[in-house]
């Protein structure tokens, strides 16, 4: 029914997209359609792309193209709509008819249907509801994401030990499983000290490993010297009682005198 003005006045409001003598039937397809309607176009995308039934796959190609309706005759941003109204009518049925027993048929209904997807603005309480959804969802994985790294980076510094591309490997499997926990601010700041004090501990080991290292050079250096400087000694002068030492007997007597 229309007026004076050409628009039809039971049409409701919003972009509309519609499939025709769809060859499944009605009810079926009405099954699906309660799952998205009154969702926002995003969402609703998501659940008709893991839903396990063929309305489905139908059902996804007339969103498509009402949301393409939209952004493209009407000028409206895909991310504000939302699926207003969602509907399968009944269309013709196909007559078969298959052979039964004492010369009799049975008669088959090949039923056929009309989809209907109107999708519309978002009201800007609504939106702006979502819009902050969104966005605490952002931060919430930004923070995941922070922690996870500074995990990885702490069983880095604790397991140094791991080389190579399966070291990295490793330490990020590590540090997934430690990011899984939700984390706040008063945990990060307890994250932060904890890490500041295993660097003091390991820089503290460090100090402590090269002054045992010096001290050990220092005393051995000396007594080498003084050893080598002994040895010296004794090879350049002999000891008294040695026969180096002793003087030759015949060298102080005469020619011609016997011992």
């Amino acid at each position: 029914m229309a007026n004076g003005s050409g628009v039809k006045t039971n049409e409701r409001e919003g972009t509309r997209a519609q499939a025709k003598y769809i060859r499944i039937s009605a009810y079926k397809v009405r099954e699906v359609l309660d799952l998205i309607r009154g969702e926002h176009v995003q969402r609703a995308a998501e659940i008709l792309r893991f839903t396990q039934r063929d309305a489905a796959h139908v059902v996804g190609k007339v969103l498509a193209s009402a949301v393409a309706n939209a952004e493209n005759n009407d000028g409206l941003d895909p991310d504000d709509l939302y699926v207003s109204t969602a509907y399968a009518d009944e269309g013709v049925t196909l007559k078969r008819f298959r052979p039964r027993a004492r010369g009799r048929a049975g008669r088959i209904r090949k039923r056929t249907c009309h989809v209907t997807i109107i999708v519309s603005r978002m009201p800007e309480e609504e939106l702006r509801r979502f819009r902050a959804k969104q966005q605490a969802e952002a931060t919430a994985r930004r923070a995941r994401r922070v922690a996870g790294g500074r995990a990885a980076g702490g069983a880095e510094a604790s397991g140094g030990g791991d080389q190579g591309r399966g070291g990295r490997f490793r330490r990020n499997r590590r540090g997934g499983e430690q990011a899984a926990a939700p984390t706040t601010d008063e945990q990060v700041e307890t994250e932060e000290l904890i890490e500041d004090e295993q660097a003091a501990d390991v820089a503290e080991e460090i100090v402590d490993d090269a002054a045992a290292v010096d001290v050990a050079e220092n005393s051995s250096g000396p007594g080498e010297g003084d050893s080598s400087a002994d040895a010296g000694e004794s090879t350049d002068e002999p000891a008294e009682g040695s026969d180096e030492a002793a003087p030759d007997e015949g060298a102080d007597r005469p020619e011609g005198e016997e011992k």
